[in-house]
């Protein structure tokens, strides 16, 4: 009984370090979209351009998720965990101060590095302090950080930027980051089971299957389709005529839709996740639709934005299962790798969405910018429906 006792309190334990930690790291993944107003007057930049905070950020964790994960496989967990937590203090730090935007850009790409190796790495560290009828709830509990993150660190983030200054915003960030490492070293165990290394070729041979690569496409499409509108929403939000502080508690409200979103995508997607998905994506697309005329209005564009946010990452559940419901039928021994290649989608997504907001900003202004989440939106949709119909 007492070593059943012990073991629960280690797992809740570190369960709570690895929770803290992706606080952090959530909030430093979207802290930019927050700030992308004041960084544009520091820096004498356009707009547009500050938009690549997100987007060069997505690109590193796309990179980081699978190519890192490969390529540290042999390391033992909780050294390579401190690691990864080092890395992302350094990162925001080089962020905090950046003479320039080229060394700012630097130091995010460094924290994105950290930002995708750290999700595989939790991932499994979280699994393995339970039993095995406990990992999907183990891996909830650990994602909760970045929940938590997305409702509370990006307003208050934004809150000290505007009351301060950005820079002192990824300082904070950076604090987190130093209390999240000594809870990991304090916390975590050190008689980690080490996972096996993915077999050579995994990744070609993943990608040749039609089902994974149809659904790491839909990922990227349905995923980065909120980003046009959500990378410059504090721009939207300042146009719409609201102030700072409300900003703030706009993007809270924000964040607490999100959630709540993320919640109901889980639940609706449990059984049938590409017919869920089929309704998340037209849903999204048409709520894009009425913001290239709503945008234009304070109170309809608001409560837009707000369902915007219901949807954003309603499609999170769903795309994560039926990724891994096909690696799991056709490969499972790569199942790991295929989740880490999701991953790296989710940030292809942000990546396009960001860039394609930013450019059809240059051309047309920022009103415009629910043209890309129309287009990938719909792209999405298309592709889920025709797996549907082809489904055997």
């Amino acid at each position: 009984m007492e070593t059943t006792t012990n073991t629960t309190r280690t797992a809740t334990w570190t369960l709570l370090a690895l929770a803290l930690s992706a606080f952090a790291i959530g909030m430093t993944e979207f802290i930019s979209v927050g700030v992308m107003p004041l960084i544009v007057s520091d820096f004498g930049i356009r707009l547009s351009t500050a938009g690549l905070t997100v987007s060069v950020y997505a690109a590193g964790i796309m990179v980081g998720a699978p190519v890192l994960t490969a390529i540290t496989s042999r390391y033992q967990r909780k050294t390579l965990l401190l690691a990864v937590m080092l890395t992302f203090i350094i990162g925001n730090l080089v962020t905090a101060i950046a003479p320039n935007f080229a060394l700012l850009l630097v130091g995010r790409v460094i924290a994105a590095l950290a930002h995708g190796l750290f999700m595989a790495v939790a991932t499994v560290i979280a699994a393995d302090v339970v039993s095995a009828d406990k990992r999907a709830s183990a891996i909830a509990t650990m994602f909760t950080g970045l929940t938590v993150a997305t409702v509370t660190g990006v307003p208050l983030g934004t809150f000290i930027a505007q009351h301060a200054s950005w820079r002192l915003a990824f300082v904070f960030i950076a604090g987190l980051g130093v209390v999240a490492l000594l809870a990991n070293y304090w916390l975590v165990p050190n008689d980690l089971t080490q996972p096996a290394a993915p077999r050579r070729g995994a990744v070609l041979r993943l990608i040749r299957e039609p089902r994974l690569l149809a659904g790491l496409i839909i990922t990227a499409l349905g995923y980065g389709a909120s980003f046009p509108v959500y990378t410059y929403i504090s721009a939207i939000l300042r146009r719409m005529g609201f102030g700072a502080g409300i900003s703030v508690i706009l993007l809270l409200i924000y964040g607490i839709a999100v959630a709540i979103g993320n919640t109901l995508g889980g639940r609706l997607a449990n059984r049938r996740p590409l017919q869920a998905l089929s309704i998340m994506f037209a849903a999204l697309t048409l709520v894009m639709i009425a913001m290239l005329f709503g945008l234009r209005y304070t109170g309809l564009g608001l409560a837009l934005l707000l369902v915007m946010g219901l949807l954003a990452f309603m499609n999170v559940p769903g795309l994560q299962l039926f990724t891994m419901q096909v690696a799991e039928k056709r490969y499972p021994e790569d199942a790991p790798l295929a989740s880490a290649l999701n991953i790296s989608a989710f940030n292809v997504g942000v990546m396009a969405g960001s860039f394609g907001g930013g450019q059809l900003l240059n051309h047309w202004g920022l009103l415009s910018t629910p043209i890309g989440g129309i287009i990938l939106g719909a792209a999405a949709l298309l592709l889920t429906l025709w797996l549907i119909r082809t489904d055997k």
